[in-house]
């Protein structure tokens, strides 16, 4: 067999399912098995999801184990030469996964790979490359200076901004979003750190991967990622799991190096954890106050890619849900925060979709739309 996915689920079912016709399609051809985890999810995922998709095998977990938990569950029963650890709020091009496993197929030195994230306006993910965290490059993540300086070699190496995006190129840290490894390896340098519940994870299998002699590549495939849309990234829980992984592996993998000298990382560490609460804190405020914008739905603007029947069906599902106001965000004086481009994935390639939100970077807000399943999903909220 040649290629095992695990995708690890918690409520989410609507973007699982979307991730899955994804992962159906770029599939064809392809040896292999897909194991959805599911971590005690409470909006009836299972339920949903197992008669849609009854080729896939479903775990279902009396508890919340964390990512690297659910996915070492997954892993130690996996039967492929390579393992794909994949978000399931994401969206696989047709051609990805055939792109990915050729480069491992020709590169016997890869461990692993990662591909070329867009976030949901098509713009590049700077998490499709990035640099070890170690206590200096992390301090220039933390202070701003990577992003001041982002194709800086040193000060940039973070997100290894001055690599080039349409090339294929070796990098060190492998998002979790999409993670490609060999079996083999895994099993000579270890599964993922249970240690880490949420976040970091990915960071230090990718240097355990470095540190057995293997390479970590990055390679020019697309997928979609919503970026954290299994995560509620406005809590506390999320600062804190995000922060405390970043401080695990500096105390895991540079703890040699001495207290004072990881004092710089922990004081960044601590200071931006310290911003995002306040930051959290004060828009929470100003909502209470009646300061927030709250007309957003009036603002947004949907223009539907698909077919007529598709359309049809899509109005009456925004007429429903209040967003009634829609309308092509082209007319003339129609003040919109955000346009959504609503694409029809019943009767459109992924691939297509992916190429065209890339072509109009930072114009549109992806919006997808399935008559099979009737829901309306952006990359804040689901409408079904």
């Amino acid at each position: 067999m040649k290629l095992s996915i695990i995708i690890v689920n918690y409520n989410v079912k609507y973007y699982l399912e979307q991730c899955l016709t994804s992962v159906e399609r770029a599939f064809a051809g392809i040896e292999g098995e897909v194991t959805v985890v599911d971590n005690h999810s409470s909006d009836g995922s299972l339920a949903y999801l197992k008669p849609r998709f009854p080729h896939v095998t479903f775990i279902e977990s009396n508890h919340n184990l964390g990512f690297a938990r659910a996915n070492n569950i997954a892993i130690r029963q996996s039967r492929g030469e390579y393992v794909l650890m994949l978000n399931p709020d994401t969206i696989v091009g047709e051609q990805t996964l055939k792109e990915v496993i050729a480069f491992m197929d020709s590169h016997p030195k890869a461990g692993a790979a990662g591909v070329q994230m867009l976030k949901a306006n098509g713009e590049k993910a700077n998490e499709s490359r990035r640099g070890l965290p170690t206590p200096m490059t992390a301090f220039y993540k933390m202070t701003g200076l990577c992003a001041r300086y982002p194709r800086h070699k040193r000060l940039g190496h973070y997100y290894m901004g001055y690599l080039p995006w349409d090339e294929p190129g070796q990098i060190e840290v492998i998002s979790g979003a999409f993670l490609m490894v060999r079996k083999s390896v895994l099993d000579k340098v270890g599964l993922l750190d249970e240690d880490y519940f949420m976040y970091g994870e990915d960071i230090d299998l990718s240097y355990r991967i470095l540190k057995g002699g293997y390479e970590n590549w990055y390679v020019p495939a697309r997928i979609l990622h919503y970026k954290g849309e299994s995560t509620q990234k406005s809590s506390f829980r999320y600062v804190h799991v995000f922060y405390e992984a970043m401080l695990i592996f500096i105390r895991k993998h540079y703890g040699h190096l001495g207290f004072l000298l990881g004092i710089p990382i922990r004081v960044a560490v601590y200071a931006k954890a310290a911003m995002a609460l306040v930051s959290m804190q004060m828009h929470k405020m100003r909502r209470m106050m009646g300061f927030a914008d709250d007309r957003g739905r009036e603002r947004v603007a949907f223009t539907l890619a698909g077919t007529e029947q598709m359309k049809l069906e899509c109005q009456r599902l925004m007429s429903r849900k209040g967003l009634s106001t829609a309308v092509n965000a082209a007319d003339e004086g129609y003040d919109h925060s955000e346009h959504y481009l609503v694409y029809d994935i019943d009767h459109m390639a992924f691939a297509d979709i992916l190429d065209e939100m890339a072509a109009h970077e930072r114009q549109f807000t992806l919006a997808t739309y399935s008559m099979k399943s009737n829901a309306l999903i952006t990359d804040k909220e689901v409408y079904t």
